[in-house]
């Protein structure tokens, strides 16, 4: 967890409480929920289970609207791949769906919690192999580095231009 502090102008904290009033209702924009409800009304079973905080729901609403926003094409670009969360893991760990991935800025995701993510994302995941930390599924067929091919190398070295380099 992150705790986080926000210092709101009038017209922000005005816009965030009629969000959190249609999306940090109760049954709406819930993850435990299959198919949480982000559009129209939730159903009334997922209403009357909904035992989240009004804390938590209004956390939930947030991640939904960044989430839903993240991949879109209409966002175009962040130094030329999509705005989106890049995330590294090895196939033995996406096997096992236990251990840890990590996100390009250094962000640790429980397994479990990036697999229920990635059935509702537009996603980039670089998978690795374990004994030679080669990338897997890189294609070779052009000679720049396509979106995906620079996604892996962002992945497997945060960003840096050189293996083992600790700059951003």
């Amino acid at each position: 967890m992150s705790k986080g502090t926000l210092v709101a102008d009038p017209q922000l904290r005005a816009d965030l409480d009629a969000w959190f009033a249609r999306f940090a209702a109760k049954g709406m924009c819930n993850p435990d929920d299959e198919t949480a409800t982000v559009h129209g009304q939730p159903p009334e079973a997922a209403v009357n289970c909904d035992s989240r905080t009004p804390a938590q729901r209004r956390h939930d609403a947030l991640s939904a609207l960044v989430h839903g926003q993240l991949g879109d094409p209409k966002l175009g670009t962040h130094h030329g791949l999509p705005t989106t969360v890049v995330v590294s893991t090895t196939l033995r760990e996406l096997q096992a769906a236990a251990g840890l991935a990590v996100t390009a800025t250094g962000t640790l995701i429980p397994m479990s919690e990036l697999i229920r993510r990635a059935r509702h994302a537009y996603h980039y995941l670089a998978v690795f192999d374990d004994c030679t930390g080669r990338a897997l599924w890189l294609g070779r067929s052009k000679r720049i580095a396509s979106a995906d091919q620079r996604i892996v190398l962002h992945s497997l070295d945060r960003g840096c231009t050189a293996p083992g380099c600790d700059k951003p």
